[in-house]
């Protein structure tokens, strides 16, 4: 099998598995649509694994291959083909390895749902679409699969339609990803604008071309076209990897089922944006403007979606906005010329992220889709393993040494510190003081669901819909299709940094996928103080990171285990502060007031002034009821007398003659 077949199947076997649940359910049944898409996302797994070994072990260079021209335009050629090289490599394995894991906890998580079919077509179709993206070589490719995963994101969250919060938090991920992708778009129209194709290889090899050329956007004010560029590309990055401001969708989009939290959250979706950036690097690198937009709206979304985690009380949404904020911690990477730790924060963060959902969805099912902590707690005893795991994820979550998260973002720090660029302070001491906020975050989700006593009761007789607190039955351990991909799950989590990191960003694994200027090089600062895993695990525990960790641990470990009562205290002393983090700094208020009212407004006067005003009310019922005040009139002329008709037929013979004659 060539090299060109393999690649073409990879992404084609989750699309085909996807149309075989989907489009034949009656024929394949319910376990016949796991099966075909387990093995459809396993086989595109196995298939990414090998590509790795090739490049790893038999020297496998960069691959760009054209598979198809869809249409020559004016000398455009607009192809869909596949860039193959580490980056892409690395992408391919770890969204195939997520989507794996996912597809066979689906089994136990949606076991009873009557849309079990249909959800396993949706993730099929999800992965194809992620897949697409990450192996693109051109960029209409890339923005066909930066839409097609939009678009299964719009029907895996409002999956549940039956629930109008479903329904809205679909529509909203859908609109709010729509501004940014139009941003992203005019992005690709200015690289289409100034180099005259859309092929990655043309136009990074022509990209210094366009330095000094600049665009007046405001009179009197010149932009540089690279940078206006940048930030239109990234624009469409905000959206998709949920960057303030336009993060909002983000948290709503846990409406839908947990294995799909995972997917968008963990190694899919809000990664593209990150994979994206530094896929384009060769183009970023050339403006520091733009580097340092990125680096500042990266610092913002790290430390504040970070302090809106504190509070929440729903165990999806705590993890919800940790993914807020451990994008920003990768965009920050990426804006100090940091590529490489973006891209491997990306990959540990995919694992533990994932373990961490689908751990919180083991919880859910064994307190009956209870998702509140404050109905939790004791759980540890009950359910051992997702008890063991979710401590596994969160260890490796808040960077404690020789887990996987410790390498990746002590890396991210340590670069942002050794960085020169505008606004690099700000940025570094954003990200310093969220290590303490994604610390205590974390031990108080651990807390509040598996330690303590039991905050629910036991109520055999309690009805399908039990109260909030009351439970059917005593909670038990997920059963296995569930706690394998757990396990599973974990065991990168504690060592794939460890194994990696030493290649990834200090062995030059990702030069042939990522440019940085000399001058840009933060990472080559900070490897100069590098000497092997082990050794910065130990120097770790002398750092501020690892102390302001630690202090987290002990502030949640005093509030809700030695005091437990604290927290209620503080809320009712800061109670301004508590509603400001609750309410998610007025952000969503903040939208629905400038922009969703007065659209709806705008709508509103339009429906009742112009639809049902002007077209109904003039031009439909107005006619109608024109031409029911003419026939009235004109109805006095049918008498029923056959003289008035005669005499009505000879005025019009003289009316026609005296026209003809006039005209004549």
């Amino acid at each position: 099998m060539s090299l060109k077949t393999i690649l073409i199947l990879i992404p084609l076997l989750p699309l085909a598995a996807a149309a075989i649940a989907g489009l034949l359910r009656k024929q394949v049944g319910r376990a016949g649509s796991h099966w075909v898409t387990i093995l459809g996302v396993a086989v595109s797994f196995f298939l990414s694994v090998y590509v790795l070994y090739l490049q790893v072990y038999e020297g496998l260079g960069t691959q760009n291959i054209s598979v198809y021209t869809w249409m020559v335009s004016d000398g455009i050629r607009f192809e869909i083909g596949f860039l193959i090289d580490h980056l892409t490599t690395l992408m391919m394995v770890v969204v195939s390895f997520v989507s794996f894991m996912v597809h066979i906890y689906t089994i136990g998580y949606m076991a009873e749902d009557p849309g079990y079919q249909r959800f396993f077509s949706y993730i099929a179709f999800f992965t194809f679409c992620m897949l697409m993206l990450v192996m693109s070589n051109n960029f209409l490719q890339l923005f066909f699969g930066w839409e097609g995963v939009g678009l299964a994101s719009y029907l895996l969250i409002g999956f549940w339609f039956d629930r109008e919060s479903a329904v809205y938090a679909g529509l909203k991920a859908f609109l709010v990803n729509r501004v940014g992708d139009f941003g992203f778009l005019l992005g690709i129209a200015g690289v289409l604008y100034c180099f005259g194709s859309l092929d990655y290889a043309e136009v990074f090899g022509a990209a210094s071309s366009v330095e000094g050329k600049t665009i007046s956007i405001i009179p009197g004010l010149e932009w540089q076209w690279i940078t206006v560029i940048c930030i239109c590309l990234f624009i469409g990055a905000m959206g998709k990897s949920a960057q303030a401001p336009l993060h909002v969708w983000l948290p709503d989009s846990m409406e839908g089922p947990t294995p799909i939290s995972a997917l968008i959250h963990a190694a899919t979706m809000v990664t593209a944006g990150i994979f994206m950036v530094s896929r384009m690097s060769p183009l970023f690198e050339l403006s520091d403007a733009a580097l340092s937009f990125v680096m500042l709206i990266g610092a913002v979304t790290a430390f504040f979606m970070g302090l809106v985690g504190i509070v929440q009380n729903d165990i999806k949404r705590v993890i919800a906005y940790s993914t807020l904020s451990q994008l920003g911690y990768m965009t920050v990477a990426l804006g100090v010329s940091a590529y490489s730790a973006a891209i491997f924060h990306l990959g540990t963060h995919a694992f533990f992220k994932a373990l961490l959902f689908l751990g919180a969805g083991s919880v859910i099912i064994a307190l009956h889709h209870q998702q509140d902590m404050r109905f939790m707690g004791g759980l540890r005893k009950q359910m051992p393993i997702t008890w063991i795991t979710g401590w596994i994820g969160t260890l490796a979550l808040i960077g404690f040494p020789f887990f996987a998260g410790f390498y990746s973002k002590d890396a991210i720090i340590e670069a942002v510190h050794a960085s020169t660029r505008w606004g690099s302070g700000v940025a570094y001491w954003a990200v310093l003081l969220g290590v303490i906020v994604t610390s205590f975050y974390s031990f108080r989700l651990l807390y509040l669901t598996f330690h303590g006593k039991p905050r629910y009761t036991i109520d055999v007789g309690a009805g399908h819909h039990p109260p909030d607190g009351v439970l059917q039955h005593e909670p038990k351990e997920s059963p296995l299709v569930v706690t394998v991909p757990l396990i599973l799950l974990a065991i990168p989590s504690i060592v794939i940094g460890y194994m990696t990191i030493e290649p990834v960003l200090f062995g030059g694994w990702l030069s042939d996928s990522i440019t940085v200027l000399p001058q840009n090089d933060a990472l080559a600062t900070v490897g100069e103080h590098f000497h092997g895993p082990t050794a910065m695990a130990l120097h770790g525990v002398q750092t501020a990171p690892f102390w302001l960790m630690l202090g987290g641990f002990v502030l949640a470990t005093f509030i809700y285990m030695v005091r437990p009562a604290t927290a209620d205290k503080l809320q009712q002393r800061f109670p301004k502060l508590h509603a400001l983090l609750e309410n998610k700094f007025y952000i969503d208020e903040l939208y629905q007031k400038l922009f969703i009212a007065r659209t709806v407004d705008i709508g509103n006067g339009l429906w009742k002034k112009a639809d049902a005003g002007f077209i109904d009310g003039w031009l439909v019922n107005g006619s109608a009821k024109l031409m029911g005040n003419l026939a009235a009139r004109i109805r006095v002329l049918q008498s029923g007398y056959l003289f008035h008709y005669a005499f009505a037929m000879i005025i019009g013979l003289i009316g026609i003659l005296a026209i003809w004659v006039t005209l004549k």
